[in-house]
């Protein structure tokens, strides 16, 4: 009897140490989840991703991290061999250039092709300095504050840098008069000892009038004469992404190689228009060759502007979401018309990363090709420009990262998975492989009891779509027992929560909160890109939306296969956009999201620049009840919903989603009287720098404290340790 007595117990015990939730954590508990985060995971692979430096032969050199340091590796790319090298000097010692030629230019200066001019910006004009003489050309005369040349000073993208195209002769420069004066100023007031220093730029809002206006000229660097192109002023705007200069450059136009013509694209306001252009480098004529409307917003691909003049054979090849999916056209640049589609089928071309003029070939990333693979991973194929012959070059099940060498004979091909090491091999341009270059080791990772996460696949709100993601659960996972669940938010539209498809050993800080005993999931829902264009427009003109019933609806799902998943316990949290979308989850879902953490969230479209909302959600539009397409978007509007606990954060430096924005939901919340926690940073930007890590705790403390309802370890401090 005594004995039955003690298994009972024992079982007792047992079984009340298993059901219930642990009252406090310990600061060993954060040590170990410390362990997942990237700079204690990632010296722990070695002979990983290769980035090649190309040289001009072809051949090429990386480096890549031993147990024992670093090697540096050069490779004949004719016929894969490699020779290795202890240290970066030896190896250049052993190249026929000798030694790495420093630039001599700064960041704030844009050199010519043949390296013997600079371009630059000084009191709103446009400057040229010989860089063997240091002589200097003032190219422009007449520009004046807010209505200067070639200026990238507005909005949440700012630099001294100029945005210009130099032409490939160095003797002309494709570029703008920039007309800012009406549009918005911003403010943000420094934190100091003593008067605050006051930071004030141009930043249009979607309730401006106007937008800022580029007036597109070329200058004539050798006669220093200017030529205005014979077109009424162009929004802002370009065909990637919301801006101009979304690369850095002045994007959306192209030289002919012989300078005589700048061929571009002028992008409508709502970003619904595009107009493909070519303009005479002597006259500033402009010549109209085509236009593509769409009922939401046009884009030239996902990663890299997609099209491309050919004056030599007098054709375009143009990107177009037409048939629902991305795919590119040849059109008869003379005409206007369209020679043939030259990619077809329910798969997406999202980079081009070559155009071979002269074999008429075109080079390029894809996604959803094979449909045996996961949708997101990106392929390379070529295909000829009248849509014959498409090959794929990469047929691995694997998401695939390209470099294609100066020549373009060859190209490095790094393929992985979140959950598989990345592999690296040189191959032909044909897709023919001609050596196996490194293949990562993990296994210093793995004996400290690392795990990939677990790739995921739910069915849409609506059951149209197959929606795809990460789990990640605590290494010491025990199915019996019962586990909070934290959702990370990015909504996009521009690009989901996952990100990229690659193998990474730390995924932001994912993997280390579930070491503290939570189920964190990250899903891509609908109204991301990379897939059809009605999935991606599945959300257009609602942002709010924020994929937040996909995400609902994909949780559900996941419960009824991972019973360890409590439902009850759901929190959520997300950074930017992720902020906007975890507001919303907590005040328009409160039946299921319990606690939430919003960071810099652009809460108001209407108080974040007019680029973004305008692209996605259209113009600001009033409607009889003296609301607007926006306000109904606005987060402080639903505050008074608010049921569960809620941490906002936001950089009072912020100059991308700048503070106002959480300000909006906090004075809605004081308003209905509602509690809600705070934090912010007096000095950080948009990304939070290095208060990160202290957020980063408070995150984790706040979801301990909250969601698992225990108490974390006072003030533990994140971070490398020096």
């Amino acid at each position: 009897m005594k004995y039955y007595l003690l298994i009972l117990t024992s079982f007792l015990a047992f079984s009340t140490v298993n059901s219930q939730e642990r009252d406090s954590l310990t600061a060993e508990d954060y040590s170990n989840a410390e362990k997942f985060l990237s700079y204690q995971t990632n010296s722990k692979i070695y002979r990983s991703y290769v980035y090649p430096q190309w040289l001009e032969n072809g051949d090429f050199w990386y480096r890549v991290t031993t147990r024992d340091g670093s090697e540096f590796i050069l490779v004949e790319s004719k016929t894969g061999k490699k020779t290795t090298f202890g240290s970066k000097e030896e190896l250049l010692a052993n190249l026929d250039s000798g030694t790495e030629e420093n630039a001599r230019y700064s960041r704030t200066e844009v050199a010519s092709p043949d390296g013997k001019k600079l371009a630059y910006i000084k009191d709103w004009n446009l400057w040229m300095k010989n860089i063997d003489t240091g002589e200097e050309t003032q190219l422009t005369k007449d520009g004046i504050e807010n209505y200067g040349y070639a200026t990238d000073n507005a909005g949440w993208r700012k630099s001294d840098k100029p945005i210009l195209l130099w032409s490939p002769d160095s003797k002309k420069i494709a570029t703008y008069r920039q007309d800012q004066r009406h549009v918005s100023d911003m403010y943000l007031a420094s934190t100091k000892v003593g008067a605050p220093e006051l930071q004030q730029w141009k930043y249009p809002l979607p309730g401006d009038e106007k937008v800022i206006q580029i007036e597109r000229i070329i200058i004539d660097t050798e006669n220093l004469e200017i030529i205005p192109l014979k077109i009424p002023q162009d929004p802002r705007r370009g065909t990637l992404c919301d801006d101009i200069s979304c690369s850095g450059a002045f994007d959306d136009n192209q030289w002919s190689q012989d300078s005589r013509e700048l061929a571009f694209v002028s992008t409508s306001r709502d970003h619904k228009v595009a107009k493909f252009r070519i303009a005479d480098a002597t006259t500033g004529e402009v010549r109209e060759v085509f236009e593509e409307k769409v009922d939401t917003q046009y884009e030239s691909g996902q990663g890299s502007i997609n099209w491309k003049y050919f004056p030599e054979t007098s054709e375009i090849i143009w990107y177009s979401e037409r048939d629902d999916w991305g795919h590119l056209y040849l059109y008869d640049s003379k005409t206007g018309n369209l020679k043939n589609q030259i990619t077809k089928g329910e798969f997406v071309v999202t980079a081009v990363l070559e155009f071979d003029a002269e074999d008429r070939m075109v080079y390029f990333m894809a996604n959803g090709k094979d449909q045996s693979m996961d949708p997101y991973f990106a392929q390379f194929y070529s295909i000829r420009f009248d849509g014959k012959k498409l090959q794929s070059l990469t047929p691995e099940d694997a998401n695939h990262r390209i470099s294609i060498s100066p020549d373009s004979r060859y190209f490095v091909d790094n393929y992985s998975k979140p959950d598989t090491p990345n592999k690296a091999v040189l191959k032909k341009m044909n897709g023919k492989q001609i050596a196996m270059l490194e293949q990562a080791d993990i296994e210093d990772l793995e004996a400290e009891g690392w795990k990939p996460a677990r790739r995921i696949s739910v069915k849409s709100r609506n059951g149209d779509w197959d929606l795809y993601g990460l789990m990640f659960t605590p290494t010491h996972l025990d199915e019996n027992k019962s586990y909070p669940v934290v959702n990370y938010i990015y909504p996009g539209p521009q690009g989901g929560g996952v990100g990229s498809r690659s193998f990474y050993p730390s995924r932001s800080d994912h993997q280390a909160l579930a070491e503290l005993g939570f189920i964190v999931v990250i899903i891509d829902g609908t109204c991301n890109p990379n897939r059809s264009k009605s999935f991606h427009d599945a959300c257009y003109g609602n942002m709010a939306d924020n994929t937040l019933e996909d995400q609902i609806s994909g949780l559900k799902q996941l419960a009824e296969k991972y019973s360890y998943m409590d439902l009850d316990r759901v929190g959520i949290w997300g950074h930017s956009g992720g902020g906007f979308a975890t507001a919303a989850a907590l005040f328009n879902y409160p039946e299921f999201y319990k606690v939430g953490i919003s960071e810099s969230g652009n809460h108001d479209n209407r108080n974040y620049e007019d680029d973004w909302g305008e692209r996605y959600i259209g113009l600001l539009s009033s409607n009889e009840d003296g609301t607007s397409n926006y306000s109904k978007q606005a987060n402080q509007n639903m505050a008074e919903n608010l049921e569960g606990k809620l941490l906002l954060a936001h950089g009072a430096m912020d100059d991308n989603v700048p503070p106002y924005n959480t300000y909006l939901v906090v004075d809605a919340l004081i308003e209905a009287n509602k509690d809600f926690d705070l934090i912010i940073f007096p000095h950080a930007r948009h990304g939070f720098g290095k208060d990160s890590y202290y957020m980063m705790r408070r995150r984790w403390d706040y979801f301990v404290e909250h969601l698992m309802k225990a108490t974390p370890p006072p003030n533990y401090e994140l971070g490398p340790k020096s």
